[in-house]
């Protein structure tokens, strides 16, 4: 299954893997949320695909990256250092 999304809970941190709280979205008119350690979970047992929609039709598929202490976070298969798909997103309510 995969999944839009849509909208992000965040806060500010240097460190990557402590960014992302919850990824959000809706699917058929319903809304879903995940924490960050959940949505790594089912991405890496190939249970759901995450994707962030961008200008001109084209999307970034939600991967998942380890940190040089090891640990895991959310980030964009798109994205580079400097700037990060999934922070650009609104805030999940």
């Amino acid at each position: 299954m995969a999944r839009q999304v849509r909208c992000v809970n965040n806060r500010e941190s240097e460190n990557p893997d402590e960014r992302i709280l919850h990824i959000g979205g809706v699917d058929d008119g319903v809304r879903w949320k995940r924490t960050q350690a959940q949505a790594i979970g089912e991405v890496e047992a190939a249970a759901t695909s995450y994707f962030v929609a961008l200008s001109g039709g084209d999307s970034a598929w939600v991967i998942v990256r380890t940190t040089e202490q090891g640990n895991r976070y959310l980030t964009t298969q798109a994205d580079d250092a400097s700037q990060d798909t999934l922070l650009a997103l609104p805030k999940c309510p």
